[in-house]
């Protein structure tokens, strides 16, 4: 016995599960046919852990690429999520708690689970239906331990007893319900099938009852349905035998139909039904109640047992159930009873607003993402039907982005236009989703999209050329200027980084820039006069990949500093120090009959600075005769103040100081030595008087040397006048031309190549006068030649012997100029950038190789 229960077992399992395989096996045939729609079907009552289906491989996923591609499930109805998962090793769908198809769809004939599958890199949703098989897990049940019945003692045989109808959970052919009674001669069992399909047992009696004899029955009633395995249910049928009562309530109709709308108010009526009993009394007094329903029906719904009306108990919701079928049983004084259906139809109103569910956002998105580029998924549902579950989608502020419509109520909300994250980082849309019920309802959400940076902008300069201006002598790495410049990307993009990158020729060693803060360090100390302006480029980059740039131009203007003292030109400072001793330094001879304004000498001096700098004035600060000489405040033109008397001293010494302008001023002196005489043979005392002054040994040694030298210079003279005597009887030779009368001062000072930046070019008057033939001393007499007047360029220039000047063109036998001539002075422009030549009247010079005094010249080369 034992051995045929488990084969039977078996049997019934094997009958079970080999429709579930074939079912499974028809889902993944249909998933191939449809690329975003897959179907499973399972039976009820799967245990956690149950495979269901391997999602990914029909979705053509392999095992490595799920982790990149992130599958999971999701819906719009959090209720549905807690039944299914998805492993994240294997892709294969598993059941996460126990599924009870009548708790999960009631007595609907199908039922199955709707979610979306979500798989990213790149965003999709697959859309997937488990169907749920139902299983006879549900035994048939009757609402009453016990069911009684009134049976009078005189009804014929024949007669029929409607019996209480069991109620199985299960559908299809697991619901479907035989009735068995137990074997009884007086009692059988009759089974009315309804229009509905429903079948209806009865109590037929088969022969007279005899209260005298039996007055009740034990019967059993068992409720058998065609699932496998079989369940059945049973119930106690008691029948008592009375006297009288011999009419059953009968319903004016076997179907009571009613439409009501959703969300009545507690309390409203619904329909009545009405039942009537021939008999009188209380045999014809009738009472209404329920018979068997489900305890969601009575929650919902109340019958007045007196009246009939059917009113509602709670809210009812057309999205939980749209239909309700129940019956109803009227019962009169007697026990007699009698039965109606009552089905009640409920209208939908537009009372659920549309649930938005995001699925997935990808954020952030980078800026340079194509156009339609899918950022976010959401799933739209509204549960009414009709047009109020129709629903619409748009996006709600200003951004570049678009919704999207896609299957099953989903939606993809992708970019409508290129992102640009230096006007916006981030985006705010609000999702609007509206149904189309009267009045219509809608809902919001909201979704921040933030936009990722690529290096997508150069560093831009605040000014596309910088002019610094720093004074000169200053401090190695004192600061110069500072640059800045702006990127309007953000993180390492815009992360800005200096350099040099070349200027003008020798500008890099000046000048150095901080990486960091763009700040220009001077390198070196700056020197005007070496270098005014320079320029450099200064290079910016960001720290993007590839790396953007942009150059700007650093010019740097170098102010000049006070830091050049005048320097003075003539007269040669520190000439008497030579070899020759101080008799060499040069002196002005001053004739003690000039006048008021006579040009005595020029102090020339220059100033390497520039502007207010290199502006220079002269004072006299010391002199013998305060009154008797005057400097020219800019000019530096020594004339005399007065005429000269006899009674000022013959040896004049002068002290100039040449001052700039700079702040503070700097200056240098000059000192000049001035000799009053009319002729040399008054200054060599003065200045025979000045040689013995000197006690130094160098300087006795130098006078000694220059009077041998002058002994040598005179004989070789002499022997020269002579020769030249005889021949010029016969015409004077071209090579001695050059002896003319013109005398000039050799004893000057030297000069720059340039002095552009100094003090202003001046032009002076050089002077030349006819000489006096002295017969002194050493001096031999000669005829004074003829004086001719020369330019001051051949006297400058110091053209060789072999030219004749075109001015000098007197003969021999021209008579000669008088000695007491006045002077013949002419302009002259110096060669040099800073000209220079003094002017005398009577002048004794002596240089280093020979001696001028009036139409004389002597060697002093031995």
């Amino acid at each position: 016995m034992a051995g045929s229960r488990r084969q039977s077992r078996r049997r019934a399992a094997g009958r079970v599960v080999l429709p579930a395989l074939l079912l499974c096996l028809w889902c993944r045939a249909a998933a191939a046919a449809a690329a975003e729609r897959i179907r499973y079907a399972i039976p009820e009552e799967l245990g956690r852990g149950s495979l269901v289906g391997p999602l990914a491989r029909d979705l053509g996923l392999s095992p490595a690429d799920l982790p990149a591609r992130k599958l999971r499930v999701a819906s719009a109805a959090k209720r549905q999520l807690k039944y299914f998962t998805v492993s994240g090793e294997t892709g294969n769908l598993y059941v996460s708690e126990r599924l009870d198809r009548e708790e999960m769809c009631g007595e609907s004939a199908s039922c199955s689970v709707s979610f979306e599958a979500l798989v990213q890199n790149p965003l999709n949703v697959f859309h997937v239906e488990v169907a749920i098989q139902d299983v006879n897990d549900n035994s048939p049940a009757f609402s009453k331990a016990a069911l009684g019945l009134e049976i009078g003692e005189w009804t014929l045989p024949g007669a029929r007893f409607p019996l209480e109808m069991a109620r199985d959970a299960d559908v299809g052919s697991n619901s479907l319900l035989t009735y068995q009674l137990t074997s009884n001669p007086t009692f059988a069992l009759s089974v009315r099938e309804s229009p509905d399909g429903s079948k209806q047992p009865e109590l037929v009696l088969e022969r007279a009852l005899d209260r005298e004899k039996q007055s009740s029955f034990e019967l059993v009633l068992t409720a058998v349905d065609g699932g496998e395995p079989v369940r059945s249910g049973t119930v106690q049928v008691r029948v008592n035998v009375t006297d009288a009562n011999d009419n059953a309530p009968v319903f004016g109709k076997s179907v009571y139909e009613a439409r009501v709308r959703e969300n009545l108010p507690a309390g409203s009526l619904v329909l009545r039904v009405r039942a009537t009993d021939a008999d009188a009394g209380s045999n014809g007094r009738v009472s209404y109640s329920f018979g068997n329903v489900a305890d969601g029906v009575r929650g919902l719904f109340v019958v007045d047992s007196d009246s009939g009306e059917i009113r509602t108990a709670g809210p009812l919701d057309f999205e939980e159930k749209s239909k309700y079928s129940f019956s109803l049983e009227a019962r009169d004084g007697g026990g007699l009873t009698g039965h109606c259906k009552v089905q009640i139809d409920l209208t939908d109103e537009n009372d659920n607003a549309p649930e938005i569910t995001v699925l997935s956002v990808s954020s952030p998105v980078p800026e340079d993402a194509p156009a339609g580029t899918v950022v976010a998924l959401l799933n739209v549902n509204d549960p009414d039907s009709g047009e109020n579950g129709q629903v619409s989608c748009e996006l709600s502020g200003e951004a570049p982005l678009s919704i999207v419509a896609s299957s099953g109520g989903s939606y993809k909300v992708v970019t409508a236009s290129a992102l640009d994250r230096e006007q916006a980082a981030e985006h705010r849309v609000t999702v609007v989703a509206r149904d189309r019920g009267s009045p219509a309802l809608s809902s919001r959400a909201a979704l921040v999209l933030e936009v990722s940076d690529v290096n997508d902008n150069a560093p831009v300069f605040e000014e596309a050329a910088y002019s610094a201006y720093v004074a000169e002598n200053n401090a190695a790495g004192a600061p110069v200027v500072r640059v800045r410049a702006r990127d309007a990307d953000a993180g390492a993009n815009g992360r800005v980084s200096y350099w040099l990158a070349g200027g003008s020729a020798g500008a890099a060693p000046y000048v150095s820039v901080e990486a960091r803060s763009g700040a220009v360090y001077a390198q070196r100390s700056f020197d005007y006069e070496q270098c005014r302006e320079f320029a450099v480029a200064v290079r910016a980059q960001d720290g993007g990949a590839p790396a953007r740039s942009s150059t700007a131009t650093v010019r740097v203007f170098v102010l000049d500093r006070n830091d050049n003292a005048p320097r003075v030109l003539w007269p040669a400072a520190g000439a008497g120090a030579g070899a020759a001793g101080p008799a060499a330094a040069p002196f002005e001879v001053v004739p003690r009959s000039a006048e008021a304004g006579y040009l005595v000498a020029k102090v020339v001096a220059v100033d390497a600075d520039a502007g207010r700098n290199a502006w220079l004035s002269y004072e006299l600060v010391q002199a013998p005769e305060p009154a008797l000489f005057r400097v020219g405040l800019h000019s530096g033109e020594v004339r005399t103040a007065r005429a000269v008397s006899e009674r000022d001293a013959a040896k004049q010494r002068l002290v100039a100081v040449v001052k700039d302008h700079g702040q503070p001023a700097l200056s240098a002196t000059a000192t000049l030595h001035v000799v009053l005489a009319e002729s040399l043979q008054e200054a060599l005392p003065e200045l025979s008087e000045r040689a013995a002054g000197a006690d130094s040994p160098a300087e006795l040694q130098f006078y000694l040397v220059l009077a041998l030298a002058l002994l040598s210079a005179l004989f070789l003279l002499s022997v020269a006048l002579a020769a030249v005597a005889r021949v010029r009887r016969a015409g004077p030779p071209a090579v001695l031309r050059c002896l003319g009368a013109q005398r000039f001062s050799v004893a000057g000072a030297a000069f720059p190549a340039d002095f552009c930046e100094g003090t202003l070019p001046y032009s002076y008057n050089l002077c030349v006068a006819p000489g006096r033939a002295v017969a002194e001393g050493a001096w031999l007499p000669l005829p004074p030649p003829p004086l001719a007047s020369l330019p001051a360029e051949e006297l400058v220039g110091a053209e060789p012997c072999g030219k004749r000047s075109p001015s000098s063109s007197a003969g021999a036998g021209e008579p000669p100029a008088d000695p007491d001539a006045p002077q013949v002075c002419k302009p002259a422009q110096s060669l040099v950038s800073e000209p220079f030549l003094t002017s005398w009247g009577q002048q004794w010079a002596v240089g280093s190789s020979f001696v001028c005094f009036g139409g004389q010249c002597r060697s002093m080369v031995p």
